[in-house]
């Protein structure tokens, strides 16, 4: 283009001129351009490392573990979030998420609540191995299962499983000290109830509470028990609530509880757009899952060979992330349930399964990648990290 066709263009003078002013009168902030990223990292940390402060026991299978930070201020959360919790278990380096149980308004400290999982690698070692004055890696706070008061409604209806009570705890504990303007109802399911986490906080709390309304269920209920027993259906919550509208529904327990809870809040009418679900775990036994191919045993070991030169064995049983760490070959990860998308591998050949309600974006899916947490190996594969 010539110099004399390009000034004819509307507007360059005035764009000439400006620039001009810029320059006599103008800030260059290039050498400032970084300022922001002290303050952005204390909001929004990769790591922390916090000090156990306190462990206090919950029932005979779960404890509350009280995390400090030595260095400075924690980061701000909002109630439902979790923190990914690293540590290192006879040479295996992991992480595990756990929601945070305390309030939001106390700033001084997390608390994570840790119930005991069969076979469980990382929970047996918080519960086992870890005492007071101990360090814990752990991410900032992430998820996204929280309040939003632009399209939630004041009334909640929360519907907990075992350990999925933990992300309620912190938002029961934050509504009634803050005095938030919302109604709750909390329907807590246990298999018996000396295993229920809170079962006498939230008892107490209904009770001084108008706001608050606690409706604790237990299927192997002792004798003598007059509450509720049984499980959480659908015409339980109608009748408790009676009229269903105008409340948003947030669900978090275990694979199973989703399996039974989710089709009777479907026939209740509940729109999906009230109803909120925590990612809460892979199925316990996935060879139960409907589409996992009958030729292949849990037991099948294969090989992965990985584009950056190394070579491991996974099982078919297992996570392809667990087989990794097992490996001591790093993946970043949080959730572990195919929610966040940190652990992204592509896989460029071979078969892996995945189980239903696993979330992959469009794209993803279009070149070939998977969340490492949330596949199992079905034959030999070659994957890049």
């Amino acid at each position: 283009m010539s110099r004399g066709l390009h000034e004819q263009f509307d507007g360059y003078r005035a764009i000439v001129d400006a620039i001009e002013v810029s320059r006599r009168h103008g800030v260059d902030y290039t050498a400032e351009k970084d300022a922001a990223d002290p303050y952005i990292r204390r909001l929004h940390p990769r790591s922390l490392s916090l000090v156990v402060a306190a462990v206090r026991r919950e029932t005979p299978s779960a404890a509350t573990l009280r995390l400090v930070s030595p260095d400075g201020p924690l980061p701000p959360f909002q109630a439902g979030q979790y923190v990914a919790v690293t540590v290192d278990v006879d040479g295996v380096r992991t992480s595990r998420p756990y929601s945070i149980s305390s309030p939001p308004n106390q700033t001084g400290y997390y608390e994570i609540t840790v119930q005991r999982m069969e076979n469980g690698l990382v929970s047996s070692f918080l519960l086992d191995r870890v005492h007071r004055g101990d360090r814990l890696t752990c991410s900032g706070p992430a998820g996204e299962f929280v309040y939003n008061p632009l399209f939630h409604a004041r009334h909640m209806v929360m519907v907990a499983g075992g350990c999925g009570v933990t992300p309620f705890m912190s938002m029961v504990r934050e509504i009634l000290d803050c005095g938030l303007d919302r109604q709750v109802h909390l329907f807590f399911g246990n298999r018996d109830l000396a295993g229920a986490i809170a079962h006498e906080e939230f008892s107490e709390l209904d009770a001084r509470f108008d706001s608050f309304h606690y409706i604790p269920v237990i299927e192997n209920p002792p004798a003598g028990y007059d509450g509720r027993s049984g499980l959480i259906t659908g015409e339980l919550i109608r009748r408790t609530l009676g009229n269903l509208e105008e409340k948003t529904f947030y669900v978090c327990g275990p694979r199973a509880m989703y399996d039974f809870c989710l089709p009777e809040l479907e026939r209740l009418g509940i729109p999906r757009r009230r109803l909120r679900r925590e990612m809460y775990g892979l199925p316990a036994r996935v060879e139960a899952d409907p589409a996992w191919p009958q030729d292949v045993q849990l037991t099948d070991r294969f090989t992965v060979h990985l584009q950056e030169g190394f070579v491991l064995e996974a099982v078919a049983g297992e996570p392809l992330l667990t087989a990794l760490e097992r490996n001591g070959v790093r993946v970043p990860s949080l959730c572990r349930c195919g929610a966040c998308s940190e652990c992204r591998v592509r896989i460029l050949s071979g078969r892996v399964f995945e189980p239903q309600g696993v979330h992959v974006r469009r794209s993803d899916r279009q070149f070939g990648y998977v969340h490492a947490c949330a596949v199992y190996p079905l034959s030999d594969l070659e994957v890049t990290v």
